[in-house]
Formats: C-alpha cells, sequence, structure tokens
C-alpha cells in the first residue's frame, strides 16, 4: 500500500496535528482496506484510536452516495468518542486524477475544554438545570444553542468489529423490533438499509448480520442480488 498519492498526506497529517495542538485529531484514510484504513494518525489519544483502525459509519455513507463527486469536503458534523465525548469532525476528500476516491483527511476537534468553560460562564446567570438541558457553545457560529440530536452522529471504532455492531445496532434500534422477532419482510428492509449504508464493503458483515437475525449466510447473499437486481431495473 504505497500510492503515489499517500505520503504527501502522511507529512500534512503530521504538520497539521503539531500545527492545530492535542485537542485536534487528524486522521488519514486510504479506501484501499476499509478494515484498516487508518495509515496515518496525529494525536490519536482523542478518539483512542492508532494506524489499522477501520473507517467509520460516515466515510462508509460519503462513498455508497459518491458525496466526493459533487462536494470536495464536509464540515463541522457531530462524532462520538468511545467515551462518549462529543466531537466536532470535518472530512476533506482525497481524490485520484480521474475523480475517483481514494482516501480521506478527518480532523476531529475535541472543544471539551471550552465548552464546560462555557458552561461555567452560563451558569453564573442561569440555574444549572437550563443550561444543562438547552445550551451547547458552538464555535462555528460564536452563539448559544439548542443541543443537537447525536442519533446520526459519527462515532469512532478501534476495530472492525466495534465499527459492524455500531452500524448494525442503528438500524435495528430504528425497527424498535428485537432480530430474533422480525418477519421475512423486515429482514430484507434491514438488509437493504443496511446495504445503502456501506455496510458490506467490510469484512465479516454479513456472517455478523446473519447470526443477529438467525439466519443463514446464503439468505443475506439472496438478498443482497434481489436488491442489486432491483437496482439495476
Amino acid at each position: 500500500m504505497n500510492a503515489p498519492w499517500m505520503q504527501p498526506y502522511v507529512k500534512m497529517t503530521e504538520f497539521l496535528g503539531l500545527v492545530l495542538g492535542p485537542d485536534y485529531e487528524v486522521a488519514l484514510h486510504s479506501l484501499e482496506d476499509p478494515e484498516r484504513s487508518i495509515i496515518a494518525i496525529a494525536n490519536g489519544h482523542v478518539s483512542g484510536r492508532t494506524i489499522g483502525a477501520p473507517i467509520t459509519s460516515v466515510a462508509l455513507q460519503a462513498i455508497v452516495n459518491h458525496s466526493h463527486e459533487t462536494e470536495d469536503f464536509r464540515l463541522n458534523y457531530t462524532g462520538i468518542t468511545g467515551d462518549n465525548r462529543v466531537l466536532r469532525s470535518s472530512t476533506f476528500f482525497i481524490k485520484d486524477e480521474a475523480g475517483a476516491l481514494v482516501g480521506l483527511l478527518c480532523i476531529n476537534f475535541d472543544d471539551s475544554r471550552y465548552r464546560e468553560l462555557s458552561d461555567r460562564i452560563l451558569k453564573l446567570r442561569h440555574p444549572d438545570i437550563f443550561v444543562d438541558n438547552n445550551f451547547v457553545y458552538n464555535e462555528t457560529i460564536s452563539a448559544v444553542e439548542s443541543k443537537p440530536s447525536l442519533k446520526e452522529a459519527e462515532n469512532f471504532h478501534s476495530s472492525l468489529p466495534g465499527l459492524t455492531e455500531d452500524v448494525l445496532a442503528r438500524s435495528l434500534e430504528r425497527l424498535d423490533v428485537a432480530p430474533n422477532r422480525l418477519s421475512r419482510q423486515e429482514k430484507f428492509a434491514l438488509v437493504r438499509e443496511l446495504e445503502a449504508t456501506g455496510f458490506f464493503l467490510v469484512k465479516g458483515a454479513v456472517k455478523q448480520i446473519a447470526e443477529r437475525l438467525g439466519c443463514s449466510q446464503t439468505t443475506i447473499y439472496r438478498y443482497l442480488n434481489r436488491i442489486a437486481e432491483m437496482s439495476d431495473v
């Protein structure tokens, strides 16, 4: 894994990590191997990840949606660390000469120290419970606004099982039905939803969902073939 585009971005990752400081994690992903996509990382203590960590669910969705074809980057979306700290995340799409997506340069800012300070300032004039329930400081607009929903936030995982379980759990939560009680139609709908998120781009995804749904891997592959046929119509 030594494509011509990589080395300059590896140096850029190190540079940005040093310039921005310890509250900013800078992660470089190669799409050659989604299961071990991080090839360089600075300030990895922010999310707890290291080289060899898998791609994120948000990145998988961007690949499936071909977001890079109409955008060069995505700014200021919410990320969640393994210990539930909220990060402000941004991603730059790295493309080759033909415009194909080959990598991602991601910056994840842990502004928890500054948000804690802003909370303390707000609590000088408002009841604590009012501030805790209603406000968060957003640097991008320099104003106080309602807290955002974290349901669609990006979660950072150090292992592939953690990634696949997170994507699967979110889809199951939306259905609000235990996996072993899903009808055949609901199982197909779940597989279709997961396929749209890029879930099946990662190794072992078919086996994992087959086990969770109590069916064979052959059944999952049959669903995927049916989905592909429907998309070709």
